[in-house]
């Protein structure tokens, strides 16, 4: 287990919606999102830090302001994301249903690709739920 740990937040906006799910998240909608972005060491570099938050910040809010932000988030095998495509709305399609669940992971995932030493995503759908993905849950 990690002895230190750095958390910068991202605010972003998208819209997504749910297939094959009965409740209102099978519409269109969007949401004022809130990423957490936790990233740990074991030890403190010179400086005294894990990592700075502006190498954070550049980062993962680049990736996700270069990719999500302001996007609709769909299922790649969304009915409506050709349409919307041919208005030349903005798409980030994913394989699985964007719930905030799936997207933590996927940001999750892209920032470990970029060589951060992250540990767990936190996604706000609202102010009042969010999701969390961490590689290893201790469940």
């Amino acid at each position: 287990m990690a002895a230190y740990k750095v958390t910068r937040q991202i605010e972003f906006c998208y819209g997504h919606r749910l297939l094959e799910y009965d409740g209102k998240c099978r519409h269109l909608h969007g949401h004022n999102g809130l990423l957490e972005v936790d990233v740990e060491a074991q030890s403190l570099d010179r400086l005294g830090m894990v990592m700075d938050f502006g190498e954070v910040r550049d980062k993962v809010k680049g990736w996700v302001d270069a990719n999500m932000d302001h996007r609709m988030v769909l299922r790649r095998d969304d009915p409506v994301a050709p349409m919307l495509q041919d208005m030349g709305e903005p798409l980030y399609l994913l394989d699985i249903n964007p719930t905030a669940e799936n997207i933590a992971r996927h940001i999750y995932e892209q920032a470990q690709s970029m060589g951060l030493p992250v540990a767990e995503v936190r996604l706000w759908e609202t102010s009042t739920s969010y999701a969390t993905y961490r590689a290893k849950a201790a469940l």
